[in-house]
């Protein structure tokens, strides 16, 4: 199989990548449920099963957007002013005119965060048993490729830790050499992790601040149900895009930063199972160590998914 890569430049509404995300979604559970309807060999479908769809990741940047993952969603929806306890606060955000963000509940894991410009978001729609996965490898993969995305760029992440997403020493990339003993700066959290299953075909996926543009969002709630922590982002961790990621330059920093998650995502994929698969990921099966299970990488545009909803895998 291969895998398709959407991406859509900066900024676009919310709305728009959730409704994408839901149609690519839907192709690989209907494919899912054609499937166990032709399994019978009495079926008359039984030797037409079309081809299953492509994985596909979709990398977007939002306008500013507060989402709540199930653990923080709203007790009632009766009205665009029902918020989560974590988003009182900041009522004044979200329903000044014009708001200076929007909130939408999704269905992911995880609690309260915040996604907009100078982030890249990347959504994995994948089908995990076809992958070989289970969800805390899913996790895992999409926590390793953001540390090697990091990497990539001459920032040392934390490694991978019970405490959601991915955290950074920013002390390390501040000249912070001079830190006493006493101080007690906690690592900062520069990518979120949240994901939904639904007969193990994977949503949502991670949200990693490129700029410093996101923070001072983050700071004005409880990012993630973890009090007393700080976000920061790869500029704040002295990363040099030339033009910091703004103005004219942001669309094409955030398409490098894509490309090369989505590049660390494959590889790391296709460790699964082998000896170097990191945080045992998954064991060798009796279908050989060392499978390639994506053998490549193409782009798709948003005509691909909204003008042929029946398009099959390639």
């Amino acid at each position: 199989m291969r895998l398709a890569h959407l991406h859509l430049p900066p900024t676009i509404p919310f709305t728009h990548a959730s409704h994408l995300q839901h149609i690519l979604v839907s192709r690989l559970l209907s494919h899912k449920k054609l499937s166990d309807t032709s399994a019978s060999p009495s079926s008359p479908s039984f030797t037409h099963l079309p081809p299953a769809p492509d994985p596909t990741i979709l990398t977007f940047t939002p306008n500013p957007v507060y989402t709540t993952g199930r653990r923080d969603l709203p007790s009632t929806t009766t009205s665009t002013l029902d918020l989560p306890t974590p988003l009182h606060p900041i009522r004044h955000l979200l329903t000044s005119h014009p708001p200076r963000a929007e909130y939408h509940p999704t269905l992911r894991g995880g609690q309260t965060t915040y996604h907009g410009p100078g982030q890249l978001v990347a959504y994995t729609i994948l089908d995990l048993r076809r992958l070989r996965l289970g969800p805390r490898q899913h996790i895992r993969l999409l926590e390793r490729s953001v540390l090697d995305v990091l990497e990539d760029y001459g920032v040392k992440g934390g490694g991978v830790s019970e405490e959601p997403g991915v955290w950074v020493d920013q002390r390390k990339h501040l000249g912070g050499g001079g830190v006493g003993e006493g101080d007690e700066e906690l690592p900062k959290k520069i990518a979120a992790v949240g994901v939904h299953l639904r007969r193990y075909v994977s949503s949502y996926g991670v949200g990693l601040n490129v700029t410093e543009e996101p923070v001072w969002f983050l700071r004005q709630i409880v990012a993630c149900g973890l009090e007393g922590r700080e976000a920061t982002s790869l500029v704040g961790c002295e990363v040099d895009f030339g033009r910091n990621g703004k103005g004219e330059g942001e669309g094409e920093v955030m398409k490098e930063v894509a490309g090369r998650f989505v590049q660390a995502f494959v590889r790391r994929t296709n460790e699964v199972g082998t000896v170097r698969a990191v945080d045992a990921c998954c064991k060798g099966d009796e279908r050989g160590e060392g499978e390639v299970r994506i053998k490549g990488v193409y782009s798709i545009g948003e005509r691909d998914v909204l003008g042929d909803a029946d398009r099959g895998g390639r």
